[in-house]
């Protein structure tokens, strides 16, 4: 039994350091001040100082951020509606529609982009900020439905009972009671698309225009062409800010409110 779990120990430790050590290797070469990050040649912050002076990069930034929160608000509502829905409305309209939330987290992203592509060009749509925004509605409404629908769990139906035979209309009931209960979910369910929507590069890449480039496709453009050092620090970046983003949505997640 010993040796066994010695044993388990030491193939955990290799599963961690496979995940994390290019992750840890991209880290210290961010701030490496060899041009091709290969050999180390002392340490410098330059990189991230030229970061911020590329205007093609901030730019591309500036459209991840204006998508994904856009994208974030939006699922954030219609993924609410669709947990409600689907758990206070037990018809047969639901239960499908619930199929068709689990369905959209098994389609491959490359599947999906194709499809949203041929749907915009079907339609004659200009391909631009517009197409991507709703390309990232569109997958992002899944998580905050799932997310809420596993709020509603531990939610007494009673509840509402209660407050309807007190005299309180839907509005009150939605304001005071359903909104608060469901508020740490519906925040980390639009974190969680808020991650998904800013790191997105497959379906984004098939419905991007002209002007529209957002970062994971302006990264794509510029590692084809070589690969600059400043894209170590770029990573490092996103790499602390999807942290932070998971760290609060798993506080959100296991916090045990109850009405």
């Amino acid at each position: 039994m010993k040796y066994k779990s010695k044993f388990s120990k030491y193939v955990t430790c290799l599963v961690l350091l496979f995940f994390y050590l290019p992750m840890i290797i991209m880290t210290v070469n961010s701030f490496n001040s060899s041009r091709f990050g290969v050999v180390w040649k002392g340490f410098t912050l330059k990189w991230y100082y030229k970061l911020f002076q590329e205007p093609q990069i901030l730019n591309a930034l500036f459209h991840s951020l204006l998508i994904g929160f856009a994208s974030m608000i939006t699922a954030m509502i219609l993924g609410t509606i669709a947990a409600f829905c689907i758990y206070h409305y037990r018809s047969k309209l639901q239960k499908f529609q619930q199929f068709l939330i689990y369905a959209q987290l098994g389609i491959p992203d490359i599947l999906m982009g194709m499809s949203l592509l041929l749907f915009f060009i079907a339609l004659n749509f200009k391909l631009g900020l517009l197409t991507i925004f709703i390309a990232h509605v569109t997958f992002c409404i899944s998580y905050v439905a799932l997310v809420v629908l596993g709020r509603f769990q531990d939610f007494d139906y009673s509840v509402i009972e209660a407050a309807r035979d007190l005299g309180g209309d839907w509005w009150t009931i939605i304001s005071k009671i359903l909104i608060p209960f469901l508020m740490p979910g519906i925040i980390a369910g639009g974190l969680l698309a808020f991650t998904l929507s800013i790191d997105d590069f497959v379906i984004t890449f098939f419905v991007t225009g002209p002007g529209s480039t957002t970062l994971p496709v302006y990264i794509y453009s510029m590692i084809r062409h070589g690969t600059p050092i400043i894209i170590n620090a770029l990573s490092v970046l996103f790499l602390i800010v999807t942290i932070v983003v998971v760290l609060i949505t798993q506080k959100l997640l296991n916090r045990e409110d109850v009405v």
